[in-house]
């Protein structure tokens, strides 16, 4: 879905010489995926990327998930969630599998530290809230409806604003990308895309700090924190090019794909990854047949379990949904509208709503700690007085 992107100070040719002022030379740093046949860039920077000086593991606290229950479908109200915490130590995880975790953070204070996750991209959904993120690649600012993606060995730090924050954490074990579908031979986004590169927004300034002294970068790997004491400030990157960097893509910006009648969830999808993709849902007109039906239909998910976030809007076909719910619907067993709302959608002409649907095609465990959260009386909604 990126592009070729160039910033800062590069030289002419790639592996050749570029000095500093004082004749040293720039350290140069091939960062890319899939050994090196991935999309990739390439990187300058002041100091040697590997000058660590201590090492130490911080946190080797595994999920801890429930044990498997009985299969239902599940409710997590999200408000409930702690806040006054940074955007990594504040994460609350309430849902994963072995391709990804999704959990929930009110940022409120800025990272002291800067931290890279080295076992998968990671995508930030702002559901309220603005601020910066401050990478390596440069400086993004973020607002309500962005996803923040970024990828796999990135060093970060997010900088929330005052007053409230609230983002959707999705950390994976792969790469995001956009639908094979939406993309030519060529990688560019086809006119049938809901959405194209224009819609991109990529790092604004380069900030490059070359000072000396103490700091640290807390790594994800292998399941584990560790933390890395850098001799320099780890943003030291002079300049940079290539196809790999840190992006946001707002929610308002996908178009939506309609028709004559219900369209199946795929017509929403925006991003996906191994075993997994995540959807848009946004306000659009309904299906324009004469007879048509614009609650979706009951369905049975027989190979991917559905999580729905949502962000706001009417929810035309759930009951007893607030923003900032997530839901569970398990492979296994059938789920569609709540009682009443099939009739109740017929004639309409608009939805309002605004969610973002993530479905795995491996079963996702609930967390312990997510019990917390939970409404256990979701699974007797559709029972019809």
């Amino acid at each position: 879905m990126t592009y070729y992107k160039q910033m800062g100070k590069i030289p002419r040719k790639r592996h050749t010489v570029m000095r500093k002022e004082d004749g040293s030379l720039y350290r140069e740093q091939v960062m890319g995926t899939k050994g090196f046949s991935g999309i990739q860039s390439i990187l300058y920077h002041h100091h040697s990327p590997t000058e660590i000086v201590r090492s130490t593991v911080l946190e080797d606290n595994p999920l801890v998930y429930e044990e498997q229950g009985a299969l239902r479908p599940r409710h997590l109200q999200t408000d409930k969630v702690e806040k006054g915490k940074d955007a990594l130590t504040g994460r609350e995880y309430l849902l994963g599998n072995e391709d990804l975790v999704i959990g929930i953070v009110h940022p409120e204070k800025e990272m002291d530290f800067f931290y890279r996750n080295s076992d998968g991209d990671e995508v930030l959904f702002v559901h309220y809230g603005t601020g910066k993120v401050e990478t390596m690649f440069g400086t993004l600012t973020y607002g309500e409806g962005d996803y923040i993606i970024i990828p796999v060995g990135t060093i970060y730090r997010v900088v929330p604003d005052e007053g409230d924050s609230k983002i959707l954490v999705i950390e994976t074990t792969s790469w995001i990308t956009s639908p094979r579908r939406y993309r030519n031979e060529f990688g560019q986004l086809l006119e049938h895309s809901p959405f194209c590169e224009r819609d991109i927004r990529v790092p604004e300034t380069l900030m490059s700090h070359s000072e000396k002294g103490e700091h640290e970068v807390r790594t994800k790997a292998r399941g584990i924190i560790h933390s890395h004491i850098y001799n320099h400030h780890p943003l030291d990157v002079v300049g940079w090019d290539g196809f790999l960097y840190p992006y946001i893509f707002n929610i308002a910006d996908f178009e939506p794909i309609t028709g004559r009648i219900h369209q199946p969830p795929p017509v929403h999808q925006n991003f996906e990854g191994h075993n997994f993709v995540i959807c848009s849902f946004v306000p659009r007109l309904f299906d324009y047949h004469p007879e048509a039906i614009p609650a979706p239909y009951y369905h049975s998910n027989v190979d991917s379990d559905e999580v729905l976030y949502y962000v706001k809007g009417n929810f035309m076909s759930r009951k007893g949904i607030n923003e900032g719910s997530i839901t569970l619907h398990p492979s296994g067993i059938p789920h569609g509208p709540h009682p009443g709302t099939i009739e109740a959608s017929i004639g309409k002409k608009e939805t309002l709503e605004l969610a973002v649907m993530i479905d795995t095609f491996r079963p996702l465990k609930v967390l312990k700690s997510a019990q917390l959260t939970e409404d256990e009386n979701y699974q007797n909604s559709w029972i019809e007085d």
